[in-house]
Parts: C-alpha cells; sequence; structure tokens
C-alpha cells in the first residue's frame, strides 16, 4: 500500500480551511494527522468525491450529523435542525467547492487532476483500498470537529 506524500495533503487542508472561511466564516484549526480505516457510525454525514488524472483515489469529508446540520445553517444562513434534501445538497455542494479550489492548488503546481460528483452517505459505514492509506486530518472548530480523510496516490 503507497503511503501519502505530505505535498498531496496540505493542498486539501488548505482548500477545507479557505471554503469553511469564506463560506461558512468558520475559522477551522488543524489537528494531527493520523492513519485509519475509514469506518464512520450511525449518526455521520459522510462526503465521498473521487480524484482521477495525476491522482486517483478518494477524499471523504465526515461530520457528525449535528456538525453537518451546523455547516449547513451556516451555508444557508437559516437554521438546519435535521439533514433534508436541501441541506444535504449544501453540504455536498461544500465538498465541490473544497475539492475544486483543490485541483486549481494542484494545477499551479502542474497537477492536473479531475473530480467525481459527490456521493452522500449517511449513517454506518465503512471503506477500504489496496492503493494508499488513508489519512485522516480533523479541522476543529469552536467544540465541533470535521474530518477529512484523503486515500490518494500519484500516477
Amino acid at each position: 500500500m503507497t503511503t501519502i506524500n505530505v505535498d498531496y495533503i496540505n493542498p486539501f487542508l488548505i482548500a477545507a480551511t479557505k471554503i469553511l472561511n469564506d463560506m461558512c466564516s468558520v475559522q477551522a484549526k488543524l489537528g494531527k494527522p493520523y492513519v485509519q480505516s475509514p469506518v464512520f457510525i450511525k449518526d455521520t454525514l459522510v462526503i465521498l468525491i473521487g480524484v482521477t488524472g495525476a491522482m486517483k483515489g478518494q477524499v471523504m469529508i465526515a461530520f457528525d450529523n449535528n456538525v453537518a446540520c451546523d455547516i449547513a445553517s451556516k451555508m444557508m444562513m437559516m437554521p438546519v435542525t435535521e439533514m433534508d434534501d436541501m441541506s444535504r445538497s449544501a453540504i455536498a455542494e461544500l465538498g465541490n467547492m473544497i475539492m475544486g479550489n483543490t485541483a486549481t492548488i494542484f494545477s499551479t503546481k502542474g497537477i492536473n487532476i479531475d473530480i467525481t460528483p459527490p456521493t452522500i452517505g449517511n449513517g454506518t459505514m465503512s471503506f477500504s483500498n489496496t492503493y494508499a492509506q488513508n489519512i485522516c486530518v480533523p479541522l476543529e472548530y469552536e467544540d465541533k470537529k470535521i474530518e477529512i480523510n484523503i486515500a490518494i496516490r500519484g500516477d
């Protein structure tokens, strides 16, 4: 299994913190990265976006449901107490913006990637792959946490 080069992780984190700040007025702080198997428990919402091109793999952005509601509330500028179709669409768009910004950062380094449309999962789920380690980086704000799970490799 391939380990991830830190130069491949930083663009995702730069994009995520920028988009959270710009779209949600959230000042997220980076937690300590760690390797984990992507397993999510019942009250978790996950945005799954694939990466193709010069790098291959996927990124999973995971939120506890209450954190997803908080982020959707900030994006939609109205209270969100449950993840309905509209709030899930807002969260999916957040994933698109983070990954689109990430692709732009990589392109300035001469690395061209494409992203797949987001898939939203909710509940207990697990993922596995054999091509790259999954690196989880927590982004923390207030008393809440968003997990960016990156499992990619460069070709």
